[in-house]
């Protein structure tokens, strides 16, 4: 019971310090989108706003973030990157873990949310999944995207895995988009992040370290629609062998 209501202290505490730097971030992204042009401004945006700010709310959050196998990451190379997805903790956690500039592939009900949906608007790509041509748009975007080297990262689950379940079905988007770019695959798993925020009590917040945990790299020249089922498959069987791996870390 008490460390229960601590987690909703922290909780709340995290509730008013995420406003509190997405004020001054606001402004931040702002400059850079002023200032800088359309092809510079998502790097720089990355690199000098988004990881930083990520790091700030783990700090004051007091989360870890342990990075393994990073080196296996092209620095020079555009990606499809994939990852589970366990929390809220999730999005800064995807941004500390590569050094590559990309666009999420959000929901478009998110684009709604006072000033984040700004960002949202202005730095990723958003898709209502209902719309057939909606759908057809945003995979058109991401695709322009790669060929401008900024890489795409989408969560092929779809939400946040709100069951006792590793992993939910995957769809299979990322992985169409990969073969038909002819980009690889970045294959991270996500480690504890669901424990220090539940997303069935996300008011619930605990301190401690999440795990991300980059894959080989796949490659998919000369893969056709065919083989989507196939390296659809190939990054679940990652994820879950990490999951065994890391998750007692």
């Amino acid at each position: 019971m008490i460390s229960r209501i601590l987690r909703t202290i922290m909780g709340i505490y995290a509730l008013i310090i995420f406003p509190a730097t997405l004020l001054i971030v606001i402004l931040a992204y702002l400059f850079v989108f002023t200032f800088f042009n359309e092809k510079k401004a998502p790097f720089i945006a990355h690199k000098l706003i988004s990881r930083n700010w990520a790091r700030t709310l783990f700090f004051f959050f007091g989360i870890r973030l342990k990075t393994h196998h990073k080196n296996l990451l092209d620095p020079k190379a555009t990606y499809v990157f994939v990852a589970n997805h366990l929390s809220q903790l999730d999005i800064p956690a995807y941004a500390i873990s590569t050094n590559h500039a990309f666009r999420f592939l959000a929901k478009e009900e998110l684009t709604k949310i006072p000033l984040m949906g700004y960002i949202i608007r202005r730095l990723y790509i958003s898709v209502n999944r209902k719309d057939k041509i909606a759908r057809a748009r945003s995979m058109e975007n991401m695709q322009n995207s790669l060929r401008e080297h900024i890489s795409i990262f989408i969560c092929p689950e779809g939400t946040r895995n709100k069951t006792k379940e590793p992993l939910l079905d995957f769809r299979d988007g990322a992985f169409r988009l990969a073969i038909q770019a002819q980009t690889p695959l970045a294959v991270m798993t996500i480690i504890n992040s669901g424990k220090l925020l539940s997303p069935n009590r996300p008011i619930e917040l605990s301190p401690g370290v999440i795990h991300c945990v980059w894959s080989e790299p796949i490659s998919t020249i000369g893969m056709t629609e065919d083989d989507v089922p196939a390296l659809r498959e190939k990054a679940r069987s990652l994820m879950t062998e990490n999951l065994k791996k890391f998750g007692s870390a």
